[in-house]
């Protein structure tokens, strides 16, 4: 191959290599401390809750953001402590993004915990992005997940609708519900229980995105047999 050539190939094969490097994922994919690291009350509170959860037992692992967060101190409580509260660990925390519970699932001291099944419900703030980045960060969260927690299954929850992005969010589950295998991830379409009432949904409070009591009943009704198979 005469020089000049070869020359030109390889800084050829040297900008390809260069750009596939610097051509990441979408953001939502991408791990970001901001939401956990710029609210110091936020890291207080779920060390405190951590400290309380080690060495109980934790056969389940809620991951989301304040609906998820909400089952343990908000609405959902009554719910969460007759089904869960003895048996699950709530990794759910207000504002976050997918990317935002990729960097609390890399970098928070989960050691010590070994859940079997992840409940995940994760996507309803990322509702700037588009539905395909949507569920691009999902399949990171899963990812990330598997790696925390080698064997883990999951049970994938449709985003459910709010007054912010419901149409977005209902092309986004479309594309969720295909990442259904019935072995390691098992998609349940929640959003479908929760039907149009007035100018609201049922199950959502005033705020048209946070659930009511009503709300978590509705979810655990839907999620507690499909738990039951996944652990028996």
């Amino acid at each position: 191959m005469p020089p000049r050539t070869f020359l030109l190939l390889s800084c050829f094969l040297a900008g390809s290599i260069v750009g596939t490097a610097q051509t990441p994922g979408p953001a939502t994919t991408q791990a970001d401390d901001h939401n956990y690291r710029s609210r110091p009350v936020y890291q207080t509170q779920y060390d405190d809750y951590l400290q309380t959860m080690r060495g109980k037992r934790c056969d389940i692992i809620f991951i989301g953001d304040s609906i998820t967060e909400q089952w343990r101190w908000g609405p959902g409580k009554p719910v969460w402590d007759k089904h869960y509260a003895a048996r699950a660990l709530n990794f759910g925390q207000s504002a976050d993004r997918t990317q935002n519970t990729i960097w609390r699932l890399q970098n928070l001291p989960l050691d010590g915990f070994a859940p079997k099944v992840a409940v995940l419900l994760i996507g309803t703030n990322n509702y700037a992005d588009s539905p395909e980045d949507i569920v691009a960060g999902v399949k990171a969260v899963i990812a990330t997940t598997e790696t925390r927690f080698p064997g883990i299954k999951f049970v994938l929850i449709s985003i459910l609708p709010n007054a912010r992005a419901t149409e977005k969010m209902a092309q986004a589950n479309q594309l969720l519900a295909t990442l259904h295998d019935g072995a390691k991830i098992h998609y349940l379409d929640l959003a479908s229980k929760f039907t149009p009432e007035g100018d609201n949904w049922t199950g959502l409070t005033k705020d048209k995105l946070h659930l009511s009591v009503q709300g978590y009943e509705m979810w655990a009704e839907e999620l507690n047999p499909l738990l039951a198979k996944l652990l028996k």
